[in-house]
């Protein structure tokens, strides 16, 4: 787990907050597998050394506390040390006099709380977890694991087929991923302690503008097992599954309800942001390796799920989020009021809406809001509002998604929940909402409440909701469904619990996600599900990655992707986004630091 790191800066000078800023973006750099504790005594270190000394708690208790803390994680404490160290640093916090006190003894206390298995290893066994230990960051922080610095070696040696076959070792949506995924490999790329990190996803969308996916060869097939496995579900995480089970030999029947395979990458993305015919460039191989049988239009309810489960050596169940949520106000079953992901999916069927004439509200801050957004200006609507409880930066769409929005002429209310949908004879005419202050923060981040300002209207006559996603889990009720959270309940192992042969993966188990996260928990399902057929195939492709370089530490400025101009995009739903020239490929190529092999030690076999 993680927590985060905060600051009063306001009680703080300006060089002392230089120094923090540069020291907490240091720790920030740290990838998964370093030892909290060593990270906590490094910044209760960095707090310690601003103290004023005016005050005892701080002055002196903090010094106490950084002693406690180096002999729990050297190994030299007891329960006696840990349970010291806790009311110690309850009281500093309750009594020092500036937030350089109160704030890291609050921390402090917090990390008993997030880290306490780690702490009671130090304590017990006196040493780390076994899980703790260096791991290249870029790898770590992608839920497909993908071997991120040789594939970014292979495009900057142009062995750009070698490069899309790297990546499907772990991903077989190269393609969609260059185009949408939200690339949390990023987040602590080690380039970033020199001047910014690597742009990995326009590597990746350079490798595959080159040659297209489907004119890559896929892996042999490992000899038939005669196993046969059925996927409920065509979208990334059940085709991720198919493909790695399809390599290892199984053979597997794929029963998708809707007319083509993709699930919410082709009805839930806009074109102009993921191309269809590029998605299929990426489906075109996953079935080109054979062992893939695919069924369209077939639903799947829970009794055809206990005939499957007969039927099959094993199933999954990867159906997705593929509804909207609603909410409980007034009006909201007007004619004008429609799911945000209802309007997208029919979009994604080429049934197009025409606003033309019309004022289009939609409700949200996530990517599906942007998406429906800037969708309805491309439908023609003579404006488009976002409506948005909390801050523009509190939003969880991505930056450039809201950057791009706001170009092409949508408007940004935030601080505004929604109130009630004013209507006439049954129609939509306009849109109420309750004007909010920021609050305290809660579960992380900072909440809302109303203002003490008169509720506001804004004229519309459509409104899409983009308040979240939901699961159908309902036909599956006796799957070991959570009734409020509508997932299903898996082990470590992704097995439904209490079901001998029936797993589950993606959205409909962790709930609506990114899409690099289900198509990693596809490939978790197909190892884990090759392995109760009683295998442990291997299906990797033996690809020679290029020896390292010298690093070159010189300062470059990270290379942007751009998008054509907001005027030009909004009039179609043509692609928008520009890829990176040759230049600038090999530029942010030649940046990779190449972890795998400095400073997290030599990768074995592909793979930390």
């Amino acid at each position: 787990m993680q927590t985060r790191y905060v600051i009063h800066k306001n009680e703080m000078n300006e060089k002392t907050t230089r120094f923090l800023d540069r020291f907490m973006k240091r720790v920030k750099g740290n990838p998964p597998g370093v030892c909290p504790i060593a990270v906590q005594l490094a910044f209760l270190q960095c707090a310690r050394s601003q103290t004023c000394g005016k005050c005892v708690p701080c002055r002196d208790g903090l010094e106490q506390l950084e002693n406690m803390m180096r002999d729990i994680l050297e190994g030299r404490a007891t329960m006696d040390t840990y349970n010291d160290m806790v009311s110690l640093g309850e009281m500093i916090r309750d009594s020092a006099d500036c937030a350089i006190g109160y704030e890291a003894a609050r921390i402090v206390l917090e990390s008993t709380e997030l880290f306490h298995d780690e702490y009671m290893s130090h304590i017990n066994e006196h040493k780390c977890q076994d899980e703790v230990g260096q791991k290249v960051p870029c790898i770590s922080y992608c839920p497909a694991h993908v071997n991120i610095p040789g594939y970014i070696a292979l495009v900057g040696e142009h062995r750009y087929a070698d490069a899309i076959n790297l990546i499907r070792q772990d991903n077989p949506f190269p393609t969609a991923c260059a185009f949408i995924c939200e690339h949390p490999c990023e987040e602590k790329c080690r380039r970033d302690l020199l001047d910014s990190p690597i742009n990995i996803r326009g590597i990746k969308k350079f490798a595959v503008d080159q040659i297209a996916a489907d004119q890559v060869k896929t892996p042999e097939c490992n000899v038939s097992t005669r196993k046969k496995v059925a996927i409920v579900g065509g979208g990334p995480s059940g085709l991720t599954a198919a493909y790695y089970l399809s390599l290892m030999g199984h053979h597997v029947d794929v029963f998708e309800g809707r007319e083509k395979l993709g699930g919410m990458l082709r009805y839930g993305i806009p074109n102009y942001r993921l191309p269809k015919d590029r998605l299929d460039q990426d489906i075109n191989a996953i079935l080109s390796t054979g062992n893939i049988d695919i069924h369209l239009n077939t639903q799947i309810d829970g009794d055809r799920l206990d005939e499957l489960a007969k039927e099959y050596n094993a199933v999954y169940v990867g159906i997705g989020a593929q509804i909207g949520k609603s909410v409980k106000i007034e009006g909201v079953e007007a004619d004008g009021v429609y799911s945000a992901v209802d309007m997208l999916g029919e979009i994604g069927k080429g049934n197009i809406p025409d606003y033309s004439g019309k004022r289009v509200v939609v409700v949200g801050g996530g990517n599906v809001a942007m998406d429906a957004a800037r969708s309805a200006i491309r439908c023609k609507a003579d404006e488009v509002t976002i409506i948005y409880r909390r801050r523009q930066v509190d939003m969880t769409a991505l930056p450039s998604e809201i950057q791009g929005a706001i170009e092409e002429g949508v408007e940004l209310l935030t601080l505004n929940a929604p109130k009630a949908i004013k209507t006439e004879g049954g129609k939509v005419t306009g849109f109420v909402m309750q004007p909010q202050r920021i609050f305290e923060y809660s579960a992380g981040k900072p909440g809302v409440t109303p203002a003490n300002s008169p509720e506001r209207e804004i004229p519309c006559e459509i409104v899409l909701l983009a308040i979240g996603q939901d699961i159908v889990s309902a036909p599956f009720e006796k799957y070991s469904v959570n009734p409020r959270r509508k997932t299903f309940e898996t082990l470590d192992t992704t097995r439904i619990k209490g079901f001998e042969n029936v797993f589950a993966g993606g959205d409909c188990v962790f709930g609506p996600a990114t899409v690099i996260k289900a198509i990693g928990a596809g490939k978790v399902a197909a190892l884990n599900i090759d392995e109760y057929l009683g295998y442990h195939h291997k299906y990797l492709e033996e690809i020679a990655i290029p020896e390292p370089r010298e690093n070159d530490r010189t300062h470059y400025g990270r290379v942007h992707l751009t998008d054509i101009s907001a005027r030009e995009r909004k009039k179609s739903f043509e692609p928008i986004e520009n890829g990176m020239s040759y230049e600038e490929a090999m530029q942010e190529c030649g940046k990779c630091l190449r972890c795998d092999h400095f400073g997290c030690g030599t990768m074995i076999g592909g793979r930390v």
